[in-house]
């Protein structure tokens, strides 16, 4: 049954009385139970599918409400800087983009969290995937608090901004214009509750020039600045954490060199812009992956050989120069026995998405009726995209993540007995992921590393103007 879908402030804050008490710009906890039980699934909904102020003033109630109740927006950057101390190694974070049926996700995330004893975890969106997956930071932000405070879990929710990307043409075009486009979107995410963005400005490595240094300069330029806007944009007491790139997932391996001359670039240009900044805290690096895996004609994804021997000097250089470690991208279709060696590898983070997406859309509990009506969008709207030489299979299997936003609320509203049969197809992979990469049973270097910061939420107008006229505010 679809959870009520609140249009006006003043009945969505009544519907709160009772569970929530606003109060002193944020709320009071008055009843924890019927929060989770119901409550917050009205607040999600609205949260996602709402509109104006109603919309608005979901989303604050959840992201005032998850603290109060134990699950708190967080930074993983203190956690890295252990790992630069060597107080931790060989064990590599799990970031997992939620692309669609998001809610539902999350929950499995932390409900295998909590199975294996994990608290290691980013959940994450790229740039490029706020477009198709229709999910502006505001959202998926709440959506991923709302899951947490659904599953009662306690401790940090660290949301990232992925590959935070400079596009190479648009920067060609406008430079300053794309700059800025990033630099906006980071403090958006930071507004919503993001604790960790990823800058991607290695599309705008030059690999005409001779000198690596000069390879790497506007890269290096270019996260130096957003590195600072993003220190500009954090709230007091939390250091966001920041991670670097300098190999574009897909094309030429990364080297040790590349890494130097991207930093040596890097810290230059942060001294020029004054003060004392915390710079990155991870760097992304290419071994050999690409970006969903590569589909052959008859559907099945083509062997990578990722060079872990390569990941792991990359790995120990980032260590010696100040960051927890390499971080590996495009890595979720590898088979099981390669997650491992990343561990081995001592990578401090390791970026899944695309094998979440084909659990959902290939699971046989997935309704073929939508499925078909998915597809007929894609073959209408996207077939620009298709190559010459690919087949039916790999067209739908390439261009089915841009089913995710139009095709939102079906996903959501698919028969519970349809998801809860994809669901637990999922939560084994999750829970396999977290012990593969050693997070399971070592939630205690999150206890110790990462604390609770209180950050100051503005109250939105519409809540402020009924709460002034009850006077609770």
């Amino acid at each position: 049954m679809t959870p009520t879908i609140h249009h006006d402030v003043q009945g969505l804050l009544r519907r709160t009385s009772g569970a929530l008490r606003v109060r002193d710009g944020g709320v009071e906890v008055l009843d924890a139970d019927a929060v989770r039980l119901e409550l917050v699934d009205e607040l999600v909904w609205t949260a996602v599918f709402g509109e104006g102020n109603a919309q608005q003033v979901a989303r604050w109630l959840i992201r005032v409400t998850a603290p109060e109740m134990g699950a708190y927006p967080a930074s993983i950057h203190d956690l890295y800087m252990a790992a630069v101390r060597r107080e931790y190694s060989n064990i590599t974070t799990p970031a997992i983009n939620l692309r669609g049926m998001t809610y539902d996700l999350a929950r499995r995330v932390f409900r295998a969290a909590r199975a294996t004893q994990s608290k290691q975890i980013l959940l994450e969106l790229a740039r490029s995937e706020i477009g198709y997956t229709q999910q502006r930071p505001a959202e998926y932000a709440s959506v991923i608090l709302a899951a947490a405070i659904k599953e009662g879990w306690q401790g940090p929710v660290m949301i990232q901004g992925d590959h935070y990307q400079t596009n190479a043409k648009k920067y060609a075009g406008d430079a300053e214009a794309e700059v800025e486009a990033v630099r906006a979107l980071a403090a958006e995410a930071i507004g919503a509750g993001y604790g960790n963005i990823d800058i991607d400005a290695s599309t705008l490595v030059d690999l005409s020039h001779e000198r690596l240094i000069d390879q790497q300069h506007l890269n290096s330029r270019h996260t130096a600045e957003l590195t600072r806007a993003i220190r500009d944009a954090e709230p007091a007491g939390l250091t966001v954490s920041i991670g670097g790139e300098i190999g574009e997932v897909g094309k030429t391996n990364s080297t040790v060199e590349d890494l130097q001359a991207f930093m040596e670039g890097y810290e230059a240009e942060l001294a020029k812009l004054g003060g004392n900044v915390t710079g990155i805290s991870k760097i992304s690096v290419q071994t050999g992956t690409s970006h969903g895996g590569v589909v052959l004609p008859d559907g099945s994804i083509k062997d990578v050989a990722v060079d872990f021997e390569t990941l792991a000097k990359l790995s120990q250089a980032a260590k010696d120069l100040g960051m927890g470690g390499a971080v590996q991208h495009g890595a979720s279709t590898l088979p099981e026995s390669a997650f491992d060696r990343f561990t081995e590898a001592d990578a401090v983070e390791v970026h899944l998405a695309t094998a979440f997406q084909n659990a959902i859309y290939d699971s046989e509990a997935f309704p073929q009726d939508l499925k078909d009506e998915i597809y007929a969008h894609l073959a209408a709207n996207h077939a620009d995209e298709r190559k010459p030489d690919q087949t039916d299979t790999q067209f739908y299997y390439t261009t089915r993540k841009r089913g995710f936003g139009p095709f939102k609320r079906q996903m959501w509203s698919m028969p519970e007995e349809m998801r809860e049969a994809i669901l637990a197809e999922l939560q084994p992979k999750f829970e396999l992921i977290m012990q593969k990469l050693r997070v399971a049973g070592n939630g205690h270097l999150v206890d110790q590393h990462i604390k609770h910061v209180d950050v100051d939420v503005p109250v939105p107008e519409a809540v402020r103007q009924v709460a002034q006229t009850k006077g609770c505010l």
